[in-house]
Protein backbone atom coordinates (compact mmCIF):
# COMPACT_ATOMS: atom_id res chain seq x y z
CA UNK A 1 0.00 0.00 0.00
CA UNK A 2 1.27 3.47 -0.89
CA UNK A 3 1.31 5.98 1.91
CA UNK A 4 1.24 9.74 1.94
CA UNK A 5 4.83 10.88 1.30
CA UNK A 6 4.93 13.33 4.19
CA UNK A 7 5.22 12.96 7.95
CA UNK A 8 1.58 12.02 8.56
CA UNK A 9 -1.79 11.66 6.88
CA UNK A 10 -2.91 15.08 8.16
CA UNK A 11 -1.60 18.49 7.18
CA UNK A 12 -2.35 22.02 8.35
CA UNK A 13 -3.98 24.54 6.05
CA UNK A 14 -0.67 26.40 5.88
CA UNK A 15 1.26 23.27 4.86
CA UNK A 16 -1.46 22.32 2.38
CA UNK A 17 -1.27 25.74 0.73
CA UNK A 18 2.52 25.44 0.41
CA UNK A 19 2.35 21.92 -1.05
CA UNK A 20 -0.34 22.89 -3.55
CA UNK A 21 1.36 26.12 -4.65
CA UNK A 22 4.67 24.30 -5.17
CA UNK A 23 2.97 21.60 -7.26
CA UNK A 24 3.77 18.86 -4.76
CA UNK A 25 0.13 17.94 -4.06
CA UNK A 26 -3.36 18.09 -5.56
CA UNK A 27 -6.13 19.73 -3.51
CA UNK A 28 -9.47 17.90 -3.56
CA UNK A 29 -12.53 19.69 -2.16
CA UNK A 30 -15.23 17.15 -1.22
CA UNK A 31 -17.90 19.60 -0.03
CA UNK A 32 -21.41 19.89 -1.44
CA UNK A 33 -21.89 21.92 -4.65
CA UNK A 34 -23.52 24.85 -2.80
CA UNK A 35 -20.50 25.04 -0.47
CA UNK A 36 -18.08 25.00 -3.41
CA UNK A 37 -20.12 27.67 -5.24
CA UNK A 38 -19.98 30.00 -2.21
CA UNK A 39 -16.18 29.80 -2.11
CA UNK A 40 -13.25 27.41 -2.34
CA UNK A 41 -9.48 27.39 -2.24
CA UNK A 42 -7.88 28.76 -5.36
CA UNK A 43 -6.58 25.86 -7.46
CA UNK A 44 -8.74 23.24 -5.75
CA UNK A 45 -10.54 20.49 -7.65
CA UNK A 46 -14.15 19.72 -6.76
CA UNK A 47 -15.59 16.22 -6.44
CA UNK A 48 -18.34 16.02 -3.81
CA UNK A 49 -17.90 13.25 -1.25
CA UNK A 50 -20.95 11.38 -2.56
CA UNK A 51 -19.42 11.31 -6.05
CA UNK A 52 -15.87 10.14 -5.28
CA UNK A 53 -16.38 6.48 -6.14
CA UNK A 54 -18.01 7.26 -9.49
CA UNK A 55 -15.35 9.85 -10.41
CA UNK A 56 -12.27 8.10 -9.00
CA UNK A 57 -10.64 8.10 -12.44
CA UNK A 58 -10.43 11.92 -12.28
CA UNK A 59 -7.91 11.73 -9.42
CA UNK A 60 -4.22 12.07 -10.29
CA UNK A 61 -2.27 8.81 -10.37
CA UNK A 62 1.16 10.02 -9.32
CA UNK A 63 0.46 12.99 -7.10
CA UNK A 64 -0.42 13.07 -3.41
CA UNK A 65 -3.95 14.28 -2.75
CA UNK A 66 -4.86 16.72 0.01
CA UNK A 67 -8.54 16.40 0.90
CA UNK A 68 -10.47 19.36 2.29
CA UNK A 69 -14.06 19.97 3.41
CA UNK A 70 -15.67 22.52 5.74
CA UNK A 71 -14.03 21.55 9.06
CA UNK A 72 -12.31 18.22 8.40
CA UNK A 73 -14.77 15.39 9.11
CA UNK A 74 -15.80 14.48 5.58
CA UNK A 75 -12.30 15.02 4.24
CA UNK A 76 -10.87 12.67 6.87
CA UNK A 77 -13.29 9.94 5.78
CA UNK A 78 -12.39 10.45 2.12
CA UNK A 79 -8.64 10.54 2.81
CA UNK A 80 -8.93 7.29 4.81
CA UNK A 81 -10.91 5.63 1.99
CA UNK A 82 -8.41 6.77 -0.64
CA UNK A 83 -5.49 5.47 1.41
CA UNK A 84 -7.26 2.10 1.78
CA UNK A 85 -7.53 2.08 -2.04
CA UNK A 86 -3.75 2.68 -2.33
CA UNK A 87 -4.21 6.31 -3.36
CA UNK A 88 -1.92 8.52 -1.24
CA UNK A 89 -4.05 11.15 0.51
CA UNK A 90 -4.01 13.36 3.59
CA UNK A 91 -6.68 15.33 5.41
CA UNK A 92 -6.40 19.12 5.69
CA UNK A 93 -7.01 19.63 9.41
CA UNK A 94 -9.70 22.20 10.13
CA UNK A 95 -10.84 22.27 6.52
CA UNK A 96 -11.88 25.43 4.73
CA UNK A 97 -12.48 27.14 8.07
CA UNK A 98 -8.77 26.76 8.87
CA UNK A 99 -7.83 27.68 5.29
CA UNK A 100 -9.71 30.98 5.57
CA UNK A 101 -8.49 31.69 9.15
CA UNK A 102 -4.90 31.25 7.98
CA UNK A 103 -5.39 34.09 5.51
CA UNK A 104 -5.56 31.94 2.41
CA UNK A 105 -7.67 33.13 -0.50
CA UNK A 106 -11.23 31.82 -0.86
CA UNK A 107 -12.66 32.38 -4.35
CA UNK A 108 -15.71 31.66 -6.49
CA UNK A 109 -15.46 30.06 -9.93
CA UNK A 110 -15.47 33.52 -11.55
CA UNK A 111 -12.42 34.55 -9.49
CA UNK A 112 -14.32 36.91 -7.18
CA UNK A 113 -13.87 36.72 -3.42
CA UNK A 114 -15.83 33.86 -1.90
CA UNK A 115 -16.89 32.81 1.55
CA UNK A 116 -16.89 29.55 3.48
CA UNK A 117 -20.33 28.13 4.26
Amino acid sequence: MQSFPYEQAEVSAERAAALVSSGEAWLLDVREPYEWDAGHAEGAHHIPMYDIQRRIDELPENEPILVICHVGGRSQMVADALNRADIPAANVVGGMDAWQRSGRLVVRDDGSRGTVV
